[in-house]
């Protein structure tokens, strides 16, 4: 799995983080996304793909590692 995020797309809601604190977290300041993982392991998958399927800003995507 690999994930991006798109800065300009984050609305700072923080859903990601909720749900996915090894992946995802804020930047202090606005609140915008910070990818702390670009390819996380197997166990997290399931929680990735949550996250990026309740992003309000749909700022997070998801693809198979190639």
């Amino acid at each position: 799995m690999r994930v991006t995020v798109d800065e300009d797309k984050c609305c700072g809601a923080g859903q990601c983080v909720l749900i996915a604190p090894e992946v995802f977290d804020q930047r202090e300041d606005d609140g915008i996304v910070m990818l702390l993982e670009h390819e996380p392991g197997e166990d997290r998958h399931v929680a990735v793909r949550e996250a990026a399927a309740v992003c309000p800003g749909a700022a997070i995507e998801v693809s198979d590692k190639a």
